[in-house]
């Protein structure tokens, strides 16, 4: 594979959505910015595809932990094609189309990224399609398969089994040959069935009853994105020797304290359930776990475990296991708009709300 030295001779100017402070959607900005060619180990990627996620919602109401302070531009993960490298980048890359998960800086029409972050998406995989399983495919695979470690004949509980994570983790459980009780709004129990789930009302005041009903005796493994009391109803609806694995406090979305309060109450939870002494087992997902240091041997590991498992992930869609589910398509330019149906209760559609540059 040839390395190349030299790079686009002119800067490029992006069109990037700006998220001012703590501010209603209708608050976000829309800025240009000249972007200078690809420096060393560099790669400029032109954004094909990016996404609203849960993120971006926590983090306009400055209660992601970890964002960067105010001003920034938000976008979890994209998909686009290189346009320009840096010296020391492979040649090769220019003109394919690749994934990154960036954190925040995804909504733009072009970025400048690490070679190294970077993974191909297959021929024959459109943008849209690729990106609905960046952050949600890893996260989903992950969960799965390395925290839980599902096996065919177990059954999962899966709380927000509609939305962006739970509507691929259903079909990698299924995939997986497990049985999958999932709980949506009722709106969105018939396209559940269609992907093998059975669903479960979530405003039931008698859920864990229901739930019951279906699984007597636990279940193997329950995956929980709400915290609060659904964590703890997530931990007693386990089987004697099952697993929970917490990876949101979606229901503290709202609070206007500091996110520390919601979250090292909820870790201490986990750890005490899972030193506790019975059989079950409890942790919390964090798709940055084990990240380390840019340059650490660490880093290295972590991209390697990226690329390996959303490598995998995207096989799965090009071989027709998994399908992408696209809520809604806005233009980038649109983001507010996007993100008000994100955080809407009538929001109907399954899936992931995709931004196109």
């Amino acid at each position: 594979m040839s390395e190349t030295n030299t790079t686009a001779e002119t800067t490029v100017t992006a069109t990037e959505v700006v998220l001012p402070g703590k501010v209603e959607p209708s608050g976000l900005r829309l800025a240009r910015r000249e972007l200078p060619a690809p420096t060393a180990g560099q790669a400029l990627v032109r954004v094909e595809s990016t996404a609203v996620s849960f993120a971006e919602s926590a983090m306009r109401r400055g209660r992601y932990y970890g964002q960067p302070a105010f001003p920034f531009v938000p976008g979890y993960d994209l998909v686009g094609v290189v346009e320009a490298v840096g010296p020391g980048v492979a040649g090769a890359l220019l003109g394919r189309r690749v994934a990154a998960l960036t954190k925040t800086g995804g909504w733009a029409t072009a970025v400048l990224l690490p070679a190294a972050d970077l993974v191909e998406v297959p021929d024959g995989i459109g943008p849209d399609d690729a990106e609905t399983l960046i952050v949600n495919g890893l996260t989903a695979y992950q969960m799965l398969h390395r925290s839980a470690k599902v096996q065919a004949g177990q059954t999962v509980l899966v709380t927000g089994a509609a939305g962006g994570v739970g509507s691929v983790l259903v079909q990698l459980a299924r995939h997986a040959g497990a049985r999958v009780i999932g709980t949506a709004s009722g709106r969105h129990h018939a396209a559940l069935r269609e992907l093998g789930v059975e669903p479960v009302d979530y405003r039931d005041p008698e859920l864990a009853a229901r739930i019951r009903e279906l699984a007597p005796d636990g279940v193997d493994a329950a995956f929980d994105h709400l915290g609060g009391a659904s964590v703890g109803l997530s931990y007693r609806l386990l089987n004697r020797t099952g697993t929970l694995v917490s990876y949101s406090i979606a229901a503290a979305l709202d609070d206007t304290r500091p996110i520390l309060l919601d979250f090292l109450p909820l870790l201490a939870k986990l750890a005490f359930w899972n030193y506790a002494p019975t059989h079950r087992h409890a942790s919390f997902y964090d798709i940055w776990a084990g990240a380390g240091k840019p340059d650490s041997a660490k880093r290295e590991a972590f991209r390697d475990r990226t690329r390996t498992d959303l490598t995998h992930v995207f096989g799965l869609l090009r071989d027709g296991v998994l399908t992408a589910k696209v809520a809604a398509r806005f233009p980038l330019t649109e983001a507010a708009a996007a993100l008000e149906l994100a955080e809407s209760s009538a929001r109907t559609a399954l899936g992931k709300i995709i931004l196109t540059p």
